[in-house]
């Protein structure tokens, strides 16, 4: 069973996805494993690219990709093993070339566990450096 969901708030371009944690994300010791959390703002990326009518997948076959050149994450508090977390991602710039996410993850009782800002490069199938083409731009600024 799929216990991911997406909503959308259209007016401050945010993707939430609600995530239930599974004994594999974890540690020894039941806490979250941090990298962990950096697959969850992934997840919730790829889910505000989709709200915006952007398919990853879809744009990599066509020679546009977005990769991650600068990641910084704080961690506050932990998270455990059963617990309910929630992510946010929103798009807080976007530029000729780069598009800034900010991300945070709360458990079911609203406490932050960590927050994080990702900055991403659009390149082309050869992984260099492009301009972020016309329509995609608009749809991310949409």
């Amino acid at each position: 069973m799929n216990r991911s969901v997406l909503s959308v708030e259209q007016e401050i371009e945010l993707a939430q996805i609600k995530k239930g944690i599974h004994y594999h994300h974890t540690d020894a010791g039941g806490v979250v494993y941090y990298a962990n959390y950096l697959a969850f703002f992934e997840e919730a990326r790829t889910e505000l690219f989709r709200s915006k009518g952007l398919n990853v997948k879809t744009m990599a076959k066509s020679g546009t990709m977005f990769v991650v050149c600068r990641q910084e994450v704080d961690y506050k508090y932990p998270g455990f093993y059963g617990d309910e977390l929630l992510i946010e991602a929103e798009i807080t710039k976007i530029q000729a070339v780069r598009i800034e996410f900010e991300q945070s993850v709360r458990n079911q009782d609203g406490v932050l566990l960590c927050r994080g800002k990702t900055i991403m490069a659009c390149v082309d199938g050869q992984l260099r450096p492009q301009a972020i083409p016309g329509d995609i731009k608009d749809k991310l600024e949409s």
